[in-house]
């Protein structure tokens, strides 16, 4: 492609032939490397060919002259969002001092990339580069802008999209601009390249790809003006599988389908199935938050029908304790801090949640309520994130991340540096939110008045680099001109929940993949972008269409999932899937979440939990603020009440965690309660062997192993046995197998 451009003319013709002649003595004098100033035709411009550059070798990088205040004196835009400014800055800052059109291979810019003069980024290219002899011919043309009836760039590709590798094996990409005119451009050498994951697949700064040393799938970026394209490579389990092992595994549904054939792709094979003990645990935790009890394990292990797993996911499903459990879920996305919003105003949201669960309200209607709220915050809970978030530019960039799972949050001062959205992206899209009106005092947390939230007539937001008003605008569309009689908010709900959206379905399906599975398909879950692919294209498009096809029902869309073979796969890694922590080969074991793990104790002891602001009895899935006092919640990773949503909490173990189990003080006096189970057991007419294996039954959700009785019954005397029962259910709850869901 042909840039037909004029050079700057800056100088008049006599002038020009003696910076020619001065030029050519500087040349001499520095020893200048050599320059073909004849070397092409083709036009060079500065956002076509030189931005790219500053951003491949790092020049515009955070840790570089792009991060806020610059570096040494020097300052661009981060990652080249800002082209005019990075022209200013490298051709007219400091008196243009950084450009010498005389003399283009003295310039200062050339001289520190290349080493020649002191430069705290040390030589970023040599002096017999290509991009040495581009950049001398864009001096030397003038330093020209691109057009602006340029073709503009429409996308970047890579070549080859995908590919399997072995360990030590190379494979160079191509990366190819697209254009507006129909025009390609081969733009490999001016684009920058990173790994997801330099284990699996690691790159040049020229684009070779090399397989690592562990077997998996990564995505290697390559970026070219601002743009992003993504190879997906592949490295293998090494070793031949039998050709027809795939074709054998079990199916129950579509997702079985498309795990085994990504399985087959990267040489794994899946785990046995679960017992029916951990399948019955891990249903139970997974979909309502609570153990079984000992007589729902006795009924689940001796029922002998084929379809008693299917039965019973639809049995949870239709639990009370599920709309609590699941609205307790939605809180960390949405529950706002007290001391903002008043206390009031918390518990009217916390009730709207565990309303919609209960009556499993569809997801799109759901997201519509949530996004267009009006009215009273003491009486419509969904408005209350409104009065959280005020500043338009905070409740647009929350409902992005939260419903469409694109984190806008980074667009607000720049381009985003691993995705396409720009500032306009940003703010176009919070300018849907520019006519939320608030009416009403606020004094939190106690006195927190109410406040109505209404739409006004009017109402704008200013570009935050330019300043110029900002028509709303919907992601990957065009500003909207949207009439005073129309709520822009309900604009947005429409677009967000129509078919055609490709980000709706698919952030809350993969919300709900994770918290199923203990995994996302994307993770973070809320951070769906081309940077950050998919585990399994595939299936998160056919779990996104199903919950479309089914009206956005979260029950049908759990159902679906649970009812599938892979997730009642054990969590004992076979040889052939001993590393996977991403394809589903396995199940993968998750800690109890804080408030399910202090209902779990308090089950199986058969105590009560005491919260402030709550009634006696309560459980801690049912907690309708953070500010309620407990040690064991806040030491098994509850938000911090003072946390904006969303939250997200760490499923890692900690030290803290493990001395609380061991040497609580209120555990302990839950162990000694003298009404609680183990009293009535150490008290009552079941034999040792019986108090072992309700213990195994309300903790494991399994009868204990004859080894395990043996071992147990050695510490239970027949006479005085009230502190050998203690101790057993102590060292019981101590375990990692009462404490994951496995």
């Amino acid at each position: 492609m042909v840039y037909v451009v004029k050079p700057v003319q800056a100088v008049g013709p006599m002038l020009r032939m003696s910076f020619r002649i001065l030029a050519f003595i500087v040349v001499l004098c520095l020893g200048a490397p050599s320059v073909d100033l004849h070397a092409a035709e083709q036009s060079v411009t500065f956002e076509h060919d030189i931005q790219p550059l500053l951003t491949r070798f790092g020049c515009n990088a955070g840790a570089c002259h792009g991060k806020s205040r610059g570096q040494n004196g020097f300052a661009l835009s981060l990652l080249g969002f800002d082209s005019d400014f990075d022209y200013a800055a490298i051709t007219r800052e400091g008196r243009g001092r950084r450009i010498q059109p005389a003399a283009p291979a003295s310039s200062l810019l050339l001289a520190k990339a290349t080493g020649r003069l002191p430069h705290g980024g040390g030589a970023r290219f040599a002096s017999d580069s290509k991009q040495f002899q581009l950049l001398v011919r864009w001096v030397q043309a003038g330093y020209p802008r691109t057009p602006a009836d340029a073709p503009k760039l429409v996308r970047v590709v890579v070549e080859p999209p995908s590919q399997s590798l072995v360990a030590g094996q190379s494979t160079p990409l191509k990366v190819f601009a697209e254009y507006s005119d129909g025009g390609r451009r081969d733009v490999t050498e001016s684009s920058a390249y990173q790994s997801n994951d330099r284990t699996i697949a690691s790159v040049t700064d020229d684009g070779l790809v090399k397989g690592g040393p562990i077997p998996g799938e990564t995505a290697v970026l390559a970026r070219y003006m601002n743009n992003i394209a993504v190879c997906r490579i592949a490295l293998p389990i090494p070793g031949d599988v039998a050709a027809d092992a795939y074709e054998n595994l079990p199916a129950n549904n579509e997702i079985d389908r498309l795990v085994w054939k990504k399985l087959k792709v990267l040489g794994m094979l899946p785990s046995g199935v679960a017992s029916d003990s951990k399948f019955l645990r891990r249903s139970h935790l997974r979909v309502i938050g609570r153990l079984p009890t000992p007589t729902e394990v006795r009924a689940f292990l001796a029922d002998s029908e084929p379809d008693k797993r299917s039965r019973l996911v639809d049995s949870l499903l239709k639990r009370p304790e599920y709309g609590d459990f699941w609205a307790n879920k939605w809180a960390d996305l949405l529950r706002p801090n007290p001391y903002r919003v008043g206390i009031k105003a918390v518990w009217t949201l916390d009730a709207y949640l565990r309303k919609s669960f209960r009556n499993n309200v569809p997801y799109d209607q759901f997201a519509r309520e949530l996004v267009t709220a009006k009215g009273s915050t003491w009486k419509n809970g969904a408005t209350v994130i409104h009065r959280d978030r005020p500043l338009t530019v905070e409740i647009g960039s929350s409902m992005s991340q939260l419903f469409l799972g694109v984190r806008l949050e980074c667009a607000k001062c720049h381009h985003h540096p691993f995705e396409v959205w720009s500032q306009d992206d940003f703010f176009g899209f919070a300018a849907f939110f520019s006519r939320v009106g608030h009416n009403g005092g606020l004094s939190p947390p106690i006195s927190g008045g109410e406040e109505l939230i209404y739409t006004k007539p009017s109402g704008s937001l200013r570009h935050g680099r330019t300043g110029a008003n900002v028509l709303p605008q919907v992601l990957l569309g065009e500003p909207l001109t949207i009439g005073a009689d129309k709520d822009p908010r309900e604009v947005l709900a429409d677009w967000m929940t129509s078919p055609e959206n490709p980000f709706f379905a698919k952030v809350m399906a993969n919300r709900v993949w994770s918290e199923i599975m203990g995994r996302g398909l994307v993770e973070p879950v809320d951070d769906i972008r081309a940077t950050n692919p998919s585990t399994n294209e595939e299936l998160l498009e056919f779990l996104a269409e199903d919950f479309r096809s089914h009206d956005y029902d979260i029950k049908k869309l759990i159902a679906t999932i649970m009812k599938s073979h892979v997730f009642e796969l054990s969590s004992t890694p076979v040889k052939r899937n001993v590393g996977d922590q991403r394809n589903f080969a396995r199940a993968y074991r998750h800690r109890m979440r804080a408030e399910v793990l202090l209902d779990a104790v308090n089950d199986v002891l058969d105590t009560e939990e005491s919260f402030a602001a709550m009634p006696a009895g309560s459980r801690a899935t049912q907690l309708w603020t953070h500010r309620s006092s407990s040690l064991f919640l806040d030491t098994f990773g509850r938000p911090d009440p003072n946390q904006d949503p969303p939250c997200e909490r760490s499923s890692d173990s900690t030290t803290p965690q493990i001395l609380h189990l061991m040497n609580s003080p209120q555990l302990n006096a839950k162990l000694a309660n003298d009404k609680g189970r183990v009293a009535r057991l150490a008290a009552g007419k079941k034999s040792n062997s019986e108090i072992i294996e309700e213990a195994y039954l309300l903790m494991f959700s399994r009868p204990p192993t004859a080894e395990e009785s043996k071992k147990a019954a050695v510490s239970l005397p027949e006479k005085d046995r009230r502190l050998a029962v203690e101790d057993l259910f102590w060292a019981l709850l101590n375990t990692p197998e009462f404490l994951f869901i496995d």
